[in-house]
């Protein structure tokens, strides 16, 4: 995961990079902090300036590491309470976002603001309109699209400035050029956040699934490190998140080393201790249950439904519903078979635990 032993100080590229031959590698760099100067005037000033937080874990402290299923929860953080760990805990972006929409519309409300041409298509009884993105296979340029809304919203409304030193871009830039002050004193734009992303998940050959799972793991660093995504720390915090959902989903994961090549003046050492700093503030906790991530997907979408980012709707044709019910039907079996292999597991539990107890008796 990250660590000196593992695939992060290879000198080569990973496997999944150097499945694909592609052209030379554009200059990621120009994309990331070109909006640092000119375009000030649109960004929303931040509360305060951030006071990072040395992150010390105890020189003399062992790293016994627990079975998943032995840990326990931080104190004062209850399993219900988290949305990253329970699926009936409400989402943190989309709390959060709710402020800014209940704004928009009462001032749309106030101001007599139309809502303009209608451009989301509603199924009808002849023709029923289905979108190219479903909860196992999202669509990748809409999914990273709402993802960094989500990260936007966050950031907007955030409670404090609470940070770590491992996260603070000013003690770990990751770009040797220097950077305006002025940049850490506003609030980057949606734009500037989706091109840093999908910066990362163009060159990395990233999925939407991966996606889903990077704001999984965000939110749940803020909670479990009570700290704030603010101007200094969003851009560390983010790859910290990619880093580690595309070692968890991704069977041929990309090393640390390839994302030194995409952003070229941070180092491995570097990449290495931002990854082990998350696994500890994580407590390894890298689970995701499947009706998390599920819950992810639909909040997501409702975050894009409140913002207008509809998703591209066409009619059903004949051949995508008869693949869909081809699929269904697969699904099904499956979940049959699985039901029966249960059953004959707990019938042969049962059937031993018969024959001890007839053993017992007779003796």
């Amino acid at each position: 995961m990250g660590t000196t032993l593992s695939c992060c100080v290879s000198p080569n590229a990973s496997p999944k990079l150097g499945r694909h031959p592609r052209p030379a590698e554009p200059d990621y760099e120009s994309e990331i902090y070109e909006a640092v100067a000119g375009d000030t005037v649109a960004v929303v000033p931040a509360p305060a300036a951030v006071e990072p937080v040395e992150l010390d874990f105890g020189a003399g402290e062992g790293h016994h590491l627990q079975h998943i299923s032995d840990r326990e929860m931080p104190e004062d953080l209850a399993l219900e309470s988290n949305p990253s760990d329970h699926p009936r805990a409400s989402t943190i972006f989309l709390s959060k976002s709710q402020t800014d929409v209940r704004e928009k519309r009462k001032s749309n409300h106030l101001n007599h603001v139309s809502p303009g041409q209608l451009t989301k298509k509603y199924s009808s009884c002849s023709t029923i309109f289905l979108d190219d993105s479903t909860v196992s296979q999202p669509n990748l340029r809409t999914t990273v699209k709402c993802v960094t809304l989500a990260i936007y919203y966050h950031i907007k409304n955030r409670d404090a400035n609470r940070s770590l030193d491992i996260f603070d871009e000013r003690s770990h830039p990751l770009t040797r050029e220097k950077v305006p002050e002025e940049y850490f004193k506003h609030d980057p734009e949606h734009k500037f956040i989706y091109r840093f992303v999908r910066t990362l998940f163009s060159a990395a050959q990233l999925t939407a699934e991966c996606a889903i799972v990077t704001l999984v793991y965000l939110e749940r660093l803020l909670t479990y490190a009570e700290i704030d995504i603010c101007p200094t720390n969003w851009k560390r915090i983010v790859l910290g998140a990619i880093l580690l959902a595309s070692k968890v989903w991704d069977d041929q994961a990309v090393w640390n080393v390839d994302y030194c090549q995409i952003l070229k003046d941070i180092t491995v050492e570097d990449m290495n201790e931002m990854e082990r700093h998350f696994l500890e503030l994580l407590q390894f906790n890298i689970n995701v249950p499947a009706s998390v991530y599920a819950k992810y997907y639909f909040d997501l979408r409702s975050l894009a439904d409140d913002n207008n980012m509809n998703f591209l709707y066409s009619p059903l044709s004949k051949e995508r519903a008869q693949n869909l019910e081809a699929i269904s039907r697969l699904c099904e079996d499956k979940y049959k078979d699985l039901c029966r292999a249960a059953i004959r597991r707990s019938l042969s539990a049962d059937h031993f635990t018969g024959i001890r107890r007839s053993n017992a008796i007779l003796s």
